[in-house]
């Protein structure tokens, strides 16, 4: 259990990003107050995980309805995570989530703060894959859920934490750490591709 939780953990550690996004959080939220900070983080949390929530009870459900066969998903998600890492390994994939920002959406808490930014097309083919992969074991697939929570948690803990200490938040630092992460990001994205052809192959 423990083996699992760690490696879900990660996995959606590094598609949700909490340490990535929290410099656009504080771009999108510039001109609030530190009150209004921490209410637009906590809606946009919860938002984002109502989202992946919901794609983790019925992606499988959705995939069936749409003739998706598993390993093609798995597949597609590996690909979509190997592109991802590389975006972060040569730094690309930051500038990219700076140039999509909206700063005049009426309301950032929904878009772009819950999606795409935290609630991603990463983050979901992430979740769908994960469970999918995880089948019908109960105790496995209530570990993969506490591991999302606990990663929604820590990203709200570090909007919250931007939000009354700005100052602190160093883009050099975060890309450094970035890039570690990408590499892991590497393996785990090639696996996901292996699994999916030895699944389709079998």
């Amino acid at each position: 259990m423990l083996e699992i939780f760690i490696q879900t953990f990660f996995l959606y550690f590094i598609v949700i990003d909490p340490l990535g996004n929290t410099p656009l959080f504080l771009a999108v939220t510039q001109n609030m107050s530190s009150q209004q900070r921490v209410k637009t983080a906590l809606s946009a949390t919860i938002i984002a995980s109502i989202i992946l929530l919901f794609f983790a009870f019925l992606g499988s459900t959705l995939l069936n309805y749409l003739n998706i066969s598993f390993p093609a998903f798995t597949i597609g998600g590996g690909i979509i995570l190997l592109i991802i890492s590389m975006e972060m390994l040569f730094d690309k994939r930051q500038q990219r989530k700076e140039d999509d920002i909206d700063f005049n959406s009426e309301n950032v808490s929904v878009f772009p703060l819950a999606t795409p930014i935290i609630a991603g097309p990463a983050a979901i083919t992430s979740v769908i894959v994960s469970v999918s992969d995880m089948g019908s074991n109960f105790t496995n697939q209530s570990v993969g859920m506490i591991a999302l929570a606990s990663v929604l948690l820590l990203t709200f803990i570090f909007f919250f934490t931007a939000s009354k200490f700005s100052q602190i938040i160093n883009k050099k630092v975060i890309s450094v750490i970035s890039r570690v992460i990408a590499i892991i990001l590497v393996g785990l994205s090639v696996q996901y591709i292996l699994d999916g052809i030895k699944t389709f192959l079998a």
